[in-house]
């Protein structure tokens, strides 16, 4: 079950409803799409939920564009979504994943919560730019590669949220050879050894 207090926000009674039925479709379509880990699946309030929902809070402005890169089962992207449909209802929000039966999934959960959110169902070098004002990514690549997808995709003055594992500092080394860029770690509410990277004016060097 999904309540406030294991999701680290307090949210409407329809916000939870959301949830529950995101997490409801996740466990019916994860054992035939790869979605998360099976492993994962029975602690994915945990590990999926409140990993992803830390980060909305990140974003305060209450319009503008969010894309989350490499979306996969929807984490942070979706989550993120069905929060910003309550305080945030002028947000767009848009996930790109490559993955066509990933992709349906999105679509299908957006649908029955009754989302506006979009899917790309393109790879994210080649969807065309997004503009956005804040963009998101987890578990999906180095952050030297990251970064790349960030100068396509996000506007100069804008915002990339990143979530990390424990060797995120040796990322951020590398990322510096070849990226000039601001750098703010937050500890994870999920991980104590991961981080939410804030990563903003981004230029290439």
């Amino acid at each position: 079950m999904i309540t406030s207090e294991n999701l680290g926000c307090d949210v409407s009674r329809e916000t939870l409803e959301r949830l529950t039925r995101y997490l409801t479709l996740l466990e019916k379509w994860n054992p035939h799409i790869n979605l998360v880990a099976k492993s994962t699946l029975k602690q994915a309030v945990q590990r999926h939920f409140l990993d992803s929902a830390q980060i909305a809070a990140f974003d305060t402005d209450p319009t503008g564009i969010w894309v989350d890169l490499g979306s996969g089962g929807g984490f942070p992207g979706l989550v993120v979504a069905i929060l910003k449909a309550e305080t945030a209802p002028e947000k767009h929000v848009t996930l790109i994943e490559s993955d066509t039966r990933k992709a349906t999934f999105l679509r299908t959960v957006i649908r029955e919560t009754g989302l506006t959110a979009k899917v790309l169902a393109q790879r994210i070098e080649e969807a065309p730019p997004q503009a956005a004002t804040t963009l998101s990514a987890r578990a999906l690549a180095p952050l030297p590669k990251l970064l790349e997808f960030s100068a396509r995709h996000m506007c100069p003055s804008g915002t990339a949220l990143i979530m990390k594992g424990e060797n995120w500092g040796k990322e951020v080394e590398d990322a510096r050879t070849r990226w000039q860029f601001s750098c703010t770690p937050h500890t994870s509410k999920s991980n104590p050894n991961a981080v939410v990277l804030e990563i903003g004016d981004l230029v290439h060097v």
